[in-house]
């Protein structure tokens, strides 16, 4: 996620993976948290109908305003969240409201869908894989459906899971070349909701290993893997339940920019964030699982040694109380009763023999009960 540098009036929250924006109280709304030397975002457009696809990089925002009232669909993908110079550009030529333009720019959001008069505000988060494939990005992805042009804003302008979505478009492949903006719409919260599937897969692969790990060599660093699978499954889980909620609500509640054809795909889309919320909890489930295995596991290697220690103490305290017993001092001449076996010619081979015979038979007594196999 982008860490930007706040103006001096403002102060940004602590923040983590976990939080939510929100403004400080007080601050006036539609305001728009930018660091001044923010780079104007990247432009891309593809303009499509059932004949042809275009797609070119836009210098000047201007150029977009003559594509937008023609019949063809026109995507806009903003890359990246830009400056202010890159709003006061695009807030006229779309017509974005102030408080739209807040919620795309001061993130994170949580995923909603906002109506307003000549359009539809989706909020959507995104997670994608790693280039290292040892955790996932979590962006924010702002959808801005028009009546045929649909606006993208992405937080991270480095990769998406758009890739599939854009091809289609390239190559004619399916009917996304002879559908509305809102089709096209559909297409990318497919995109983003089945994005969501490699990153569970991985996490699914790292439990059966910590799974592993946890019954054969569980240690420190176990625990702390268990731990972490636990706080990014439970940022998976906050990315998709509200995203779930807002799909749910704009098939529940439609809108004049959204066909009933469409809903019917927004059906199949939605079906699918609730498989995600079920693997999502499946594998929290798991790895919560892991942790009461973990602490067993350790409870019973403490135990194991525990149960060595007391072994080796049970055949060394005979033998010690025979050492001590022939160590006390009597004076033999005072009595006969006095520690006879010190005067025996054989006495010193005695104690040797009595205390090999006590520590023989309690190691075979262990042996027959089987301490010895659960120990070692």
């Amino acid at each position: 996620m982008s860490n930007l540098d706040f103006p001096s009036t403002y102060k940004q929250p602590e923040t983590s993976r976990l939080d939510y924006f929100y403004d400080r109280p007080g601050t006036i709304p539609g305001q728009l948290h930018l660091s001044p030397d923010a780079q104007p975002a990247e432009l891309v457009l593809i303009d499509y109908d059932r004949d042809r696809a275009t797609r070119v990089s836009i210098a000047d925002p201007k150029i977009i305003k003559q594509h937008l009232t023609t019949h063809t669909v026109s995507w806009v993908d903003v890359l990246g969240l830009g400056n202010m110079e890159t709003w006061d550009a695009l807030s006229p030529i779309f017509g974005l409201h102030q408080m739209l333009v807040e919620d795309v720019v001061n993130v994170p959001q949580r995923p909603k869908i906002e109506h307003y008069q000549d359009q539809l505000l989706i909020i959507a988060i995104m997670v994608v894989l790693n280039s290292e494939r040892t955790g996932f990005t979590k962006e924010q992805v702002s959808l801005v459906l028009g009546k045929n042009y649909l606006l993208t804003i992405q937080e991270e302008p480095e990769e998406d899971c758009f890739h599939g979505v854009r091809q289609r478009i390239d190559a004619d492949r399916g009917i996304i070349r002879t559908q509305g903006a809102d089709y096209l719409a559909y297409c990318l919260l497919d995109a983003i909701v089945d994005g969501f599937f490699p990153v569970l897969e991985y996490y699914g692969e790292l439990i059966e290993d910590l799974e592993d790990e946890v019954i054969t060599r569980p240690d420190r660093s176990t625990l702390e893997k268990i731990y972490k699978v636990r706080r990014e499954l439970l940022t998976i889980r906050r990315a998709i339940w509200p995203q779930r909620d807002a799909i749910n609500s704009l098939i529940r509640d439609g809108s004049d920019l959204v066909s009933r054809e469409v809903q019917v795909y927004l059906r199949d889309c939605y079906d699918h964030t609730v498989q995600v919320m079920d693997m999502v909890e499946t594998y929290r489930e798991l790895a919560t699982g892991l942790m009461d295995v973990y602490l067993s596991a350790v409870g019973n290697k403490m135990n194991e040694i525990m149960k060595l220690l007391t072994v080796v103490s049970a055949i060394f305290i005979p033998l010690t109380f025979i050492a001590g017993l022939y160590g006390m001092n009597f004076d033999r001449a005072k009595s006969p009763l006095n520690m006879p076996e010190l005067g025996w010619y054989w006495g010193y081979p005695f104690c040797l023999a009595l205390m090999i015979t006590t520590a023989g038979s309690l190691v075979f007594f262990f042996w027959k009960r089987g301490w010895f196999r659960s120990v070692m």
